[in-house]
């Protein structure tokens, strides 16, 4: 293919672009400043009813208010999980101070690249709000002509809602936009919202264009 046949690429979030630091360690250094001894075993229980519950219960985050709601609900799953008696509303803070994101190797310069390139660059990704936030810790939310969420859109994936979104606000035609992820409902939905499709990892989506 060409980058002349495109106008805008959009990219998936968790899996594509970032990735979650091992959050165990800092789970437990966050109780232990509480004075609260929690093995390993526990508070990985605990994360993972948390993420049983989020992932699909993400949209529900979609202002601050119900944000802040979601948050105080996976605190309290993940406490309750971890066997950890604490109340959750003082918890919340450490809580998000733990789930830190860091970037996929070479992805955050395959979007530079791309924007050099004059191309139009969004994210599209299964997740609330508070995405831009993360991007914005990583110091990258800039490279971004607009960042969904289909907490925002109101769809999860494959719902073709978030890509339709994005698009709107790239102001690019869906023939000419192409969507890169990582999961089914990346392909689907952007089949759906009428883009192409390209799977991950965003570094070597691209290789053999001219």
């Amino acid at each position: 293919m060409r980058f002349a046949e495109l106008d805008a690429v959009t990219v998936d979030g968790y899996g594509t672009l970032v990735r979650l630091r091992d959050p165990i360690p800092l789970f437990q250094a966050q109780l232990a400043e509480r004075g609260i001894s929690c093995t390993a075993d526990a508070v990985r229980a605990g994360f993972e009813a948390e993420v049983a519950y989020y992932r699909p219960n993400a949209l529900l985050g979609r202002d601050a208010e119900t944000l802040a709601a979601l948050r105080l609900e996976c605190t309290r799953i993940f406490l309750d999980g971890a066997g950890v008696e604490l109340e959750p509303s003082s918890f919340v803070e450490a809580f998000m101070a733990s789930i830190v994101m860091e970037p996929i190797e070479g992805a955050f310069e395959t979007v530079r690249s791309l924007g050099a390139r004059g191309l139009e660059v969004g994210v599209v990704s299964n997740w609330d709000i508070g995405l831009a936030e993360q991007l914005e810790r990583l110091g990258v939310a800039s490279l971004f002509g607009a960042i969904v969420t289909t907490a925002e859109a109101g769809a999860p994936k494959p719902e073709p809602e978030a890509f339709r979104l994005a698009l709107e606000r790239l102001r690019v035609d869906s023939s000419r936009a192409l969507h890169v992820g990582d999961e089914p409902g990346d392909e689907q939905g952007a089949a759906a919202a009428g883009m192409r499709f390209a799977p991950t990892p965003l570094t070597g989506a691209f290789e053999g264009w001219t």
